[in-house]
């Protein structure tokens, strides 16, 4: 059951060509990450992570899901959160242990990239954008993929602890052709002013104040239209069948010799931690003449 804190928020502004959405993720972020020992500044970075992808499924129109993979040669080699277009979430971390004393986000990844990658369903197109990790803060790479990518000027402000990561995420309408160019000096004026107001925003606020008086508090000037909450869930889409192709893929030698060695073969799924075991019979079922099982690639 979703958890009250588990919501994405459409917002726009009334007067304004700009939209916002607003998330907190309770319940499914620490079904995320119970099952790891993640160090503090791993797990604020992918609660980040995680609240991001939640907005940018919100933000972008497709069917199917959304992942956004870092990678770099730092600590974390491997950070990886993805949310669908019906708001189901899922992350991982892999990393190596960290510096002693390593402030939060700075050198976990190194000179490293991000890539947001959009899998339609039903074999609908697959789309990727990258972009370099430019700072420290994956807020500010997101507002460049955004930049570069959809011609969207945007602001992002993350945040997570412990119990839940949040985000607030401000994108700007175009005008059109019909706008004057008075209309879009004014435009401009209100795009900045928003984009300070939202840097002033706390993690503490972002966190726990009720989205109508975040609004209220963070933009007073302004006319704003919240719209109800939509539910964000923790779902792993590991599988038998999907387990079994990755065994395949491995090929009959190694899968026999991991089971002659331990008297079964364990696949435990780096997302929710679930073992999924095979023992003789299962593995010479997976090895017998017209036996198929697609394997998925990596993580995906």
């Amino acid at each position: 059951m979703t958890a009250p804190g588990d919501l994405l928020h459409r917002f726009l502004f009334e007067r304004l060509p700009v939209r916002g959405h607003l998330v907190r993720l309770d319940a499914s972020w620490r079904a995320a990450i119970e099952h790891h020992s993640y160090p503090e500044p791993v797990a604020a970075a992918l609660g980040e992570a995680m609240a991001a992808s939640a907005l940018m499924a919100g933000a972008l129109k497709f069917e199917g899901r959304l992942s956004l993979p870092v990678q770099g040669p730092g600590p974390v080699r491997l950070m990886l959160a993805q949310c669908t277009h019906r708001h189901a979430i899922r992350g991982v971390a892999r990393h190596d242990a960290l510096p002693p004393g390593a402030p939060a986000a700075d050198g976990l990844f190194g000179d490293g990239q991000l890539a947001v990658t959009i899998e339609q369903d039903e074999g609908g197109e697959r789309y990727q954008g990258v972009v370099p990790l430019v700072t420290a803060r994956l807020a500010d790479c997101l507002e460049q993929y955004f930049e570069r990518s959809e011609q969207l000027p945007s602001r992002l402000v993350l945040a997570a602890g412990p119990d839940r990561a949040a985000g607030l995420l401000l994108q700007r309408v175009a005008l059109g052709e019909a706008g004057s160019e008075s209309e879009r000096a004014e435009a401009d004026d209100a795009w900045r002013r928003l984009g300070l107001l939202a840097a002033t925003l706390a993690p503490k606020e972002l966190a726990d104040l009720p989205c109508h008086e975040l609004l209220r508090r963070l933009f007073p000037e302004d006319d704003i239209r919240l719209f109800e909450g939509m539910p964000v869930f923790f779902q792993c889409t590991c599988s038998r069948e999907r387990v079994a192709g990755i065994l395949q893929a491995l090929g009959g030698p190694e899968v026999y010799s991991l089971l002659e060695e331990r008297g079964d073969v364990e696949v435990r799924c780096e997302f929710c931690n679930r073992a999924w075991r095979f023992d003789a019979v299962d593995v010479a079922g997976l090895f017998s003449p017209g036996s198929t099982q697609p394997a998925p690639p990596g993580l995906h």
